[in-house]
């Protein structure tokens, strides 16, 4: 008899059985009584994975943002080329930080959430929460330049052992991979130890992220009993998955054509009829490195930019343009926020706009790997990361089409700077 053969089921598949599961076993106890079990012996299960990834957050971060930093060495051949393009890319990233923080404050998904239940469960996490306020608070009655002392460590080790004190470790990493581009050859060995070194960590994040269904599982059948079985917490995320498709569908057919207008000589319904193919393909594979070659393909042959152009900037943007992404994390931070019922001050708004474009240079382009760079976000501005768990089971389609939104924006400032 021959072997049988084993049905793969996707990740995202897992995930999303995981927490239907959750769901169920979550109304199962509840209308059993079980609900301490689960608190005891079925939550303990999620947070561990939630550790896990605080765990593999700060290593991520940390090399993932040299080797992004450091990967722009063309840009001392192409000066010009190269900084016009860093400068586009960082702007249109900001956009899109922006707008999806604006499109979450206004709609607010999360408040759907009964807001006694919410009070109820923050006071779990209120330890954490009200140190960030306050020191939010301290911050905004000191000097216009206090915030510097956030920013720049005076101990790597000890930022580095604080998930909350991601801006120092982003910061020294930052600093790392500039002097290692000025430092040139001489840089090489310490570069190819961070090769080696990013391997191993992606492969631990690819460990981590196939307990993923079970963590899931595990948090939300603890969520589910957290609240009760308020189905307001399922109203909230079918807003927030609107809100999140909505935006970034605004940022491909009025953002980018607007760019496009603006700074190309490419008539804006000619670009979006040629984006298509790439913006399905990008969509079906959830990958823009997968994508690059179709994008090359297209911005060269149908777009008409020069080979000189296209082949440096497309790369780049495959490393450090992430305007998708980068809109979805602002939306689903601040969604968490307003689930947990948890006042967000100004400079927490800030610092979330200001972690999540630095961190699109060092978002891995593997599945699992905004994970990871949300729960250093969520901790960063003093939000529970085991809120990930409600947005985790419904985020393939998002991804898929994050991902579109990602190629698009290469695309665009490809034109822009070879129209330039």
């Amino acid at each position: 008899m021959g072997k049988t053969k084993r049905i793969k089921i996707e990740l995202y598949i897992q995930i999303l059985i995981g927490m239907v599961l959750g769901i169920i076993v979550g109304f199962a106890a509840l209308a059993v009584g079980g609900a301490g079990f689960i608190q005891d012996w079925i939550k303990p299960w999620g947070q561990l994975f939630i550790h896990l990834l605080q765990l593999i957050a700060v290593p991520l971060v940390f090399v993932s943002l040299v080797k992004g930093v450091t990967g722009l060495h063309d840009i001392s051949r192409f000066s010009r080329l190269g900084w016009k393009t860093l400068i586009f890319y960082i702007c249109t990233t900001i956009f899109a930080v922006l707008f999806g923080v604006l499109a979450c404050t206004v709609v607010k998904p999360g408040a759907l959430v009964n807001k006694e239940r919410a009070m109820e469960i923050q006071k779990d996490y209120i330890t954490l929460s009200s140190q960030k306020a306050e020191e939010a608070k301290a911050e905004s009655n000191r000097g216009p330049l206090n915030f510097l002392d956030e920013v720049v460590p005076d101990n790597i080790v000890n930022a580095a052992s604080n998930n909350s004190k991601m801006l120092q470790v982003i910061f020294f990493a930052i600093f790392l991979g500039i002097a290692a581009l000025v430092v040139g050859e001489k840089a090489t060995p310490v570069l190819q130890f961070f090769d080696s070194l990013n391997d191993i960590i992606l492969k631990m994040v690819d460990f981590i992220i196939k307990l993923a269904p079970y963590g899931v599982l595990a948090l939300m059948a603890g969520l589910v009993t957290d609240f009760e079985g308020d189905a307001s917490i399922f109203s909230a995320l079918g807003i927030y998955a609107l809100t999140v498709a909505i935006s970034l569908i605004c940022l491909l057919l009025f953002f980018y054509p607007t760019l496009i207008r603006i700074f190309t000589h490419v008539k804006p319904g000619y670009f979006i009829r040629s984006m298509y193919p790439v913006q399905l393909f990008a969509f079906t594979t959830s990958s823009s490195a997968v994508t690059l070659p179709v994008n090359l393909n297209t911005v060269q042959n149908k777009l008409k930019v020069s080979e000189e152009v296209s082949s440096f900037v497309l790369p780049v943007g495959v490393t450090i343009n992430m305007d998708g992404t980068s809109c979805y994390q602002a939306i689903a931070v601040i969604f968490i926020a307003q689930v947990l019922n948890i006042d967000l001050t100004l400079i927490q708004m800030l610092t979330i706009i200001f972690m999540t474009v630095l961190s699109s240079i060092g978002t891995p382009g593997i599945p699992g790997g905004s994970y990871v760079i949300l729960t250093m976000v969520l901790t960063s501005v003093g939000i529970p990361a085991e809120g990930l768990a409600l947005i985790l089971g419904i985020d393939r389609p998002l991804d898929m089409l994050r991902t579109s939104v990602n190629v698009t924006g290469d695309a665009t400032v490809a034109c822009i700077v070879d129209g330039k």
